[in-house]
C-alpha cells in the first residue's frame, strides 16, 4: 500500500511540475506562439553569447519572431559586426524587431540596423554613428618614477599606439585612414539597413546623438514605443494572433559567474579594459555596464 501511495504521489508531483512549467511565461512547453528575446546590454566586448542565442532561436521552429532588446552604448567593432551579420542571417527565416531602451548608440544602433523594424522610446539616446579609438599614454609617469622602455621592432609601425610615446604624424595619418575605412563600413550598414542614400547617411554620420523622436524623423527608427509595442509589432509581422510567450535564452552557469565577477570587479575591470587600444563603434558619453531588464 505504501509503495502504491508513493507511486501515486510521484505521478501527481510530476504532473504538477509539468503543469506549472507550461504556465511559466518563459516556458518552451507553452502551447501559445513564441517570440524569442535577445538582450544586448552594456558595452559590446564579445559576440559569442549573443550569436549563439540567435542561432538557437533561428533553428527553433516554435519561435516565430525575435526581438532584440538593446541597451548599449556600443563597443568593439569586430564583435558588433559579427552580431549584426548573425541578425541578418536569422532575419532570412524569422521576423526581427529591434527595441531600443535607454541607450542604443553607435554599435548598439549598428546592430539594430539589421532588424526589419526598429522601435525606440521618444527619449531613447541613439545615433552616434562613428568610430572611436583611444590611446592611454603614461610616458610622463614612467619618467617621474625613473622607468624607461626600449622597443626593438621589425617595422616603423609595429608599435603604433604604444603608451610610452606620442604618435608620429605618419602614424596619425595611417590610423585616420583606417578609421575612415571602418567608418565607411558603418555608414554602408546604416544606408543598407535603413534604405537611405549614402549621401543622407553620411550627413548624419558625424558621431552626434539623437533622441528616438528625432531619429524617427531622420529615418533611423520606424516606430516610437516601448518594449510591449515592439512585441505587438513582432506579432503582427509574424502573423501571431492572441497571446504570445516570450522566450529568453537560458543563462549558463559560466555566464552567471561572469556577471558576478564583472559586478564585483566594478570600475577596476572597466579601467583595465579601457587601457586596451581598439577600434570601437561606441558612444563615449555613457557607460552602461550593468543595465539589466527582464519582461
Amino acid at each position: 500500500m505504501l509503495a502504491i501511495l508513493l507511486g501515486v504521489g510521484l505521478f501527481l508531483g510530476t504532473v504538477m511540475i509539468i503543469f506549472l512549467k507550461i504556465l511559466s511565461p518563459a516556458s518552451t512547453l507553452s502551447f501559445s506562439d513564441k517570440i524569442g528575446v535577445v538582450l544586448i546590454e552594456g558595452t559590446i566586448l564579445d559576440s559569442q553569447t549573443i550569436t549563439k542565442q540567435l542561432v538557437e532561436f533561428k533553428k527553433d521552429e516554435r519561435i516565430k519572431a525575435v526581438i532584440l532588446r538593446i541597451n548599449s552604448p556600443g563597443g568593439a567593432v569586430g564583435p558588433t559586426q559579427e552580431i549584426h551579420r548573425e541578425i541578418q542571417r536569422t532575419g532570412e527565416t524569422k521576423e526581427i524587431v529591434a527595441s531600443l531602451g535607454g541607450v542604443a548608440a553607435s554599435g548598439g544602433y549598428y546592430i539594430a540596423t539589421a532588424a526589419k523594424r526598429i522601435v525606440a522610446n521618444p527619449g531613447t539616446i541613439t545615433g552616434s554613428i562613428g568610430v572611436l579609438m583611444e590611446f592611454v599614454r603614461f610616458e610622463e609617469l614612467l619618467e617621474k618614477i625613473g622607468v624607461k622602455l626600449e622597443v626593438l621592432k621589425s617595422g616603423e609601425f609595429k608599435d603604433i599606439g604604444s603608451p610610452h610615446r606620442e604618435l608620429t604624424s605618419r602614424e596619425r595619418k595611417l590610423i585616420n585612414a583606417l578609421i575612415d575605412d571602418i567608418q565607411r563600413q558603418f555608414v554602408n550598414a546604416v544606408a543598407s539597413g535603413r534604405n537611405l542614400s549614402l549621401e543622407k547617411a553620411n550627413d548624419i554620420a558625424d558621431g552626434r546623438i539623437f533622441s528616438g523622436a528625432r531619429a524617427r524623423e531622420l529615418g533611423l527608427v520606424d516606430d516610437l514605443g516601448n518594449f510591449q509595442d515592439a512585441v505587438e509589432i513582432a506579432k503582427t509581422l509574424s502573423g501571431i494572433r492572441g497571446d504570445v510567450t516570450l522566450v529568453y535564452p537560458k543563462k549558463s552557469k559560466l555566464e552567471l559567474w561572469d556577471l558576478l565577477l564583472d559586478r564585483a570587479a566594478g570600475s577596476m575591470a572597466r579601467l583595465i579594459r579601457g587601457m586596451k587600444t581598439t577600434f570601437e563603434y561606441r558612444w563615449g558619453g555613457l557607460q552602461l555596464h550593468h543595465v539589466s531588464e527582464r519582461y
